[in-house]
């Protein structure tokens, strides 16, 4: 097995990321987010950067790791 604790938290900080995305989408689809329009734009704006770049980070250590 390749993946590292590293690894394995990157990979969990990028699936957490993708839902805030996806759930952000929804609010603001739906007409009334509970955060507010503004929040949530900024919690779906910070989201789909952070998700690229902690499941890059994984992918990363996850092959520096194979031997």
């Amino acid at each position: 097995m390749y993946m590292t604790p590293k690894s394995g938290l990157l990979l969990a900080g990028s699936c957490i990321t993708a839902i805030a995305a996806v759930g952000s989408v929804f609010e603001l689809t739906s007409g009334q987010p509970d955060f507010g329009t503004q929040n949530t734009a900024i919690i779906l704006a910070l989201s789909i950067p952070l998700t690229i770049i902690f499941f890059l980070a994984a992918v990363k250590d996850t092959k520096a790791n194979i031997k």
